[in-house]
């Protein structure tokens, strides 16, 4: 083999050597960012999802006549549901209190933010 014959097939190695690897790398770089993003949203056996949790609440308000549940927002964080909004009595507020304690996954409710209407107190 002469020469030039020698560095064409040195060229080429490094070269399929050298582009070789790049799907490989970015392979890599892909599945590492999902790979822990992935590990945040997982469902853990026994957590019940946060979303699952106020949809549920919201349609308890909606078919209990104790509470009126369109003026009243929901929300969840790791199962603390936090109620705003207004209700016309206490009574109204102690019950979607109960309401929402009783369904399953919740942790707390926070229902601070629920107002008795001045009227109604």
């Amino acid at each position: 083999m002469n020469h030039a014959n020698l560095r064409k097939a040195l060229f080429a190695a490094a070269l399929v050597a050298g582009l070789g690897t790049v799907p490989f790398a970015q392979v890599n770089a892909q599945d590492a960012t999902p790979a822990a993003a992935k590990a945040d949203n997982q469902t853990v056996a026994g957590k019940t999802d946060d979303a699952w949790i106020t949809t549920k609440v919201k349609s308890e308000f909606a078919t209990k006549k104790a509470v009126k549940g369109s003026d009243i927002s929901v929300t969840t964080t790791e199962g603390v549901v936090a109620l705003t909004g207004t209700v016309a009595t206490a009574k109204e507020k102690s019950n979607a209190e109960k309401i929402a304690k009783a369904v399953k996954g919740v942790k707390s409710v926070d229902a601070s933010g629920l107002t008795v209407t001045a009227a109604a107190k």
